[in-house]
């Protein structure tokens, strides 16, 4: 089995040591992929992540990784500074996986896909949410309740994130109503109440809608998705278990070993489009 080495940037996101549990503590069979190589960031926490996942190459800069790799997890909170750290490892030939966002602006994500296109390579990027069984469970019942008519999905999100503001959390319900009507989103409207912000847009003529509501002191909203048919409704919340990362990390694994992006191109644009939108819509309102 022919063992892929990967390198992850962006320690400062919980997902990067996760992703190490995963890969390199879990070791499971199916997965012929180790992380081998971090970006060093906070002193302590590169620390405890080489010692968690066994790793011995630790730089300062993802391109001393470029030759030492055969591909590169994102895991930056910030979806601003992908563009920076994906596309010399496009361009190189490297596949490329960017833990949500694909980016921060329409620009920097179709510039991504492009240095993909120029290196022969491929790059996947999605929220967790979109993985997760209880995803998997709407979109399988989603086919018995006639024609789709509307798509609600419901999560926590801080239009005044430092990490790009709606980009960081809203990403996820974004994601998650992409997979559920997949397309480019048309005729986008938002209000922004004091604590949140509502997106309505139609993808394909279906009318699609995102309750993003910023946490409090207590805690965040659960995710949940709702799905109207012309006979039926389907409203199941997500949730994330222990192992939330692993489906998204099986995804990697097989973009790897078949050379096949397990999320097309538009649909990795579309909810970049769509956010990108919203934070304008936004700033013209304050």
């Amino acid at each position: 089995m022919n063992m892929k080495r990967v390198g992850i940037v962006g320690i400062e996101n919980s997902h990067a040591e996760e992703i190490i549990r995963y890969l390199n503590v879990k070791q499971p069979e199916h997965v012929p992929v180790r992380i081998t190589a971090l970006v060093g960031g906070d002193e302590d926490q590169t620390r405890e992540l080489a010692r968690l996942g066994s790793i011995d190459t630790v730089v300062a800069r993802s391109a001393e990784l470029i030759g030492g790799v055969d591909a590169l997890i994102i895991t930056s909170r910030d979806g601003a500074v992908h563009r920076s750290d994906a596309v010399p490892f496009l361009e190189a030939g490297i596949p490329v996986w960017v833990d949500k966002p694909l980016a921060a602006s329409v620009a920097d994500a179709e510039e991504i896909i492009a240095a993909a296109q120029r290196g022969g390579t491929v790059v996947t990027s999605s929220s967790a949410l979109r993985w997760v069984p209880d995803t998997d469970a709407v979109v399988a019942q989603v086919a018995s309740i006639g024609d789709l008519q509307a798509v609600t999905v419901t999560g926590p999100a801080d239009a005044d994130s430092p990490y790009s503001g709606i980009f960081f959390y809203g990403i996820h319900a974004a994601d998650v109503a992409q997979r559920l009507v997949p397309g480019p989103p048309q005729d986008i409207e938002c209000v922004r109440s004091r604590d949140s912000v509502i997106v309505r847009h139609r993808t394909s003529d279906i009318l699609v809608t995102l309750e993003l509501v910023r946490p409090d002191e207590i805690g965040r909203v659960p995710f949940r998705a709702t799905a109207v048919g012309s006979h039926g409704v389907v409203s199941t919340d997500i949730r994330l278990g222990e192992d939330y990362v692993q489906p998204g990390v099986d995804a990697f694994a097989d973009m790897l070993a078949t050379g096949q992006q397990p999320i097309p191109s538009e649909q990795l644009i579309a909810p970049i489009t769509l956010l990108e939108q919203v934070r304008s819509m936004l700033s013209r309102e304050q």
